[in-house]
């Protein structure tokens, strides 16, 4: 993934300055900064949810994803599972009708759908829980529901919107370890978050924002805000 000199304003307000970096595959990062700094801008522009004022964005292969047609757009966001920190889930339906339900709406068959659902919840250890209503769950559960709905198409990568930011101490561990484990697995990990004791604990590449800028970028790093 290639940001090459990527501005992007909503209205007046420019929230990404110039911005150039590359995340390559199997990486896992952490983009850290206040809120309104630039990093969840940062995801909706790789999500290809906002037009950029100037600069290109490419995908792994070469590709600059502004040009993409509907069906491009559609195919290559099937290639990046988010995981969004209010969760996003239907509360009064299942662990299973809620992932059923994110491939239904991308035209699955019934068949594709019986299939994947099982191998999904069971990487995320919630095979068991498959017909526990969301709202029955901790909070652990229910994010990691919404993991196992992001790797519903196998994504290539995994990008977290501060997925550990409504969740206790233990039960944000819980989906680090989780994360981790999808990271070895060869999934590229792309996270913004505030939490300082993950960032500090897994010592990963961190990417520092500030007004739209980045003002840090470390191998192996620490939350250096």
């Amino acid at each position: 993934m290639q940001y090459n000199n990527v501005t992007l304003a909503y209205g007046e307000r420019t929230i990404l300055r110039d911005i150039s970096l590359s995340i390559d595959p199997g990486e896992f990062v952490f983009l850290i900064g206040a809120s309104g700094s630039g990093k969840t801008s940062l995801i909706k522009s790789l999500l290809g949810a906002k037009r950029l004022q100037s600069g290109t964005i490419f995908d792994d292969s070469g590709r600059d994803i502004a040009l993409f047609s509907p069906k491009e757009l559609l195919q290559y966001r099937r290639g990046l599972g988010t995981i969004f920190q209010d969760f996003k889930l239907l509360a009064r339906k299942t662990v299973r009708e809620n992932v059923a339900f994110a491939m239904e709406v991308c035209g699955y068959s019934n068949y594709e759908i019986e299939r994947r659902v099982p191998e999904v919840l069971a990487k995320v250890g919630l095979l068991a829980k498959k017909e526990k209503r969301i709202e029955t769950l901790s909070g652990g559960e229910v994010q990691r529901t919404c993991i196992a709905r992001a790797l519903i198409h196998d994504p290539r990568i995994i990008i977290g919107d501060e997925p550990t930011g409504n969740l206790d101490r233990a039960n944000a561990t819980e989906i680090m370890h989780l994360l981790e484990d999808l990271h070895r697995s060869g999934k590229t990990i792309i996270m913004a978050t505030h939490d300082e004791t993950i960032v500090n604990t897994m010592k990963k590449r961190v990417i520092a924002f500030s007004d739209g800028k980045i003002v840090s970028d470390t191998k192996e790093g620490t939350y250096c805000l």
